[in-house]
């Protein structure tokens, strides 16, 4: 029987929300979210920076027993994909930069800018993105696909859920099964749920092996 657990009312330190994150690879699978728990998360997750305030991370939450065996063999047979709760397929919006008008108006309604400065970036910003070759563009949309992912998984840390990033899928069949279009690009998957097993221990190379200060080391 299937059992939906509360979003946590209490904050726990940040420090312990990297500290506590791990890749969770095998799920409760009697746990289930609602619509409005996975909207909360998701909601938190944008709060992510992005260029020019643009947002063009789009999500496909994929939750029921049928698309999440239809995802299976897409996504490499990981056991993760039909155990966890959902999977949520975190897409890159590659005209999301015509937004631009809605998110600055609703600056200006907020008071956070004048309405004329609204105006003027929102023309700015539609005509510099469109202006873009597609490489560029689509770099900025990677960069910006990875920081709201890792923002969704300490935000579900934060909460008591727990995620892992999937890599491993082929994003061309993924496009195909779902019905996305070719104005998406698939960034990554990520399980989300209640760990039925914890995630393993990692361990990380030591800081002064990778931190430079001013000026990169000789032969390296």
């Amino acid at each position: 029987m299937s059992t939906s657990t509360q979003i946590g009312a209490s904050s726990p330190l940040f420090t312990d929300v990297v500290r506590e994150r791990r890749s969770v690879r095998h799920y409760d699978p009697s746990v289930r979210l609602t619509h409005e728990q996975i909207k909360e998360l998701l909601q938190e997750a944008a709060l992510a920076p992005s260029s020019s305030n643009v947002q063009p991370w789009r999500f496909l939450v994929i939750e029921t027993e049928e698309l999440k065996a239809k995802l299976l063999p897409i996504a490499f047979n990981q056991s993760q994909v039909t155990e966890a709760a959902a999977v949520i397929a975190v897409l890159g919006d590659t005209e999301g930069y015509k937004k631009a008008d809605e998110v600055y108006g609703e600056a200006a309604r907020r008071g956070f800018m004048p309405e004329d400065r609204a105006q003027s970036f929102a023309e700015r910003t539609i005509s510099m993105y469109g202006a873009l070759p597609k490489e560029i563009l689509h770099k900025i949309i990677h960069t910006d696909g990875g920081i709201v992912s890792q923002q969704l998984m300490l935000v579900a840390r934060a909460h008591g859920y727990d995620t892992v990033p999937m890599g491993g899928y082929d994003a061309v069949k993924l496009k195909e099964a779902f019905g996305i279009s070719d104005r998406y690009i698939p960034i990554m998957l990520i399980a989300l749920g209640k760990a039925a097993e914890p995630g393993h221990p990692t361990t990380r190379l030591p800081i002064d092996d990778i931190t430079f200060f001013n000026e990169m080391p000789a032969n390296d």
